[in-house]
């Protein structure tokens, strides 16, 4: 018994290494924490670049050349910086989230820029004519918020969808199990209405 645990507690870590390799697209839990660590390293390799240039060279062109590298270091470090309070949705709640939702469209991690800001929104779940999303964000103006990813849809086509940002999660969550309910019992084909609303709200974030 001992023996058949250990092999089993093996292949589920090996599981998770897996799963932890495997690329984090657009639109998945992890997203923004993942740009900004891609960012990071992208910036440190720019700076290296530099250094080597600048010191191997031994000469002014050498120099003006790793100079010249220096600056697209610096303009993804800015980039960081300026992006560094998007966090991305907790690993718990997307869990939670995708497993009451199994009918329906999510999508995580996104950055929008309404009113003004940079807004995160954890979460929207599309359910046929319905976006609703979730943002941790105590700042964000929901109803702003709102307002944008309508106008956005209705740009492209898409009007008479209703959408509702909520920054309460209990209530966003209880929203979405509902909708995920009432697909269970039209089984009304929509996954390419949402994949299309899911593609256009991806192209508006960052």
């Amino acid at each position: 018994m001992k023996c058949g645990g250990a092999k089993g507690s093996r292949r589920k870590k090996a599981a998770e290494e897996r799963k932890k390799m495997k690329k984090i697209q657009k639109g998945d839990p992890g997203y923004l924490d993942q740009i900004k660590r891609n960012g990071i390293i992208l910036a440190v390799l720019w700076f290296a670049a530099a250094a080597v240039i600048f010191f191997a060279a031994g000469n002014m062109a050498g120099c003006i050349i790793g100079l010249l590298c220096c600056i697209p270091g610096l303009v993804t470090l800015l980039r960081v910086i300026l992006r560094r309070q998007l966090v991305s949705v907790d690993r718990s709640r997307a869990e939670e989230i995708l497993a009451k939702t199994g009918l329906l469209t999510t999508c995580f991690d996104l950055a929008l820029k309404s009113g003004g800001r940079l807004t995160e929104v954890d979460c929207f779940v599309i359910s046929s004519y319905n976006v609703y999303g979730y943002t941790h964000d105590e700042k964000a103006d929901v109803e702003e918020l709102s307002g944008f990813v309508r106008r956005v849809l209705e740009e492209n086509g898409y009007t008479g969808i209703t959408v509702k940002v909520l920054d309460r999660y209990k209530p966003f969550l209880a929203r979405v199990e509902g909708a995920n309910n009432i697909a269970s019992v039209e089984h009304e084909d929509t996954k390419e209405r949402e994949a299309e609303i899911r593609r256009l709200l991806l192209e508006r974030s960052i």
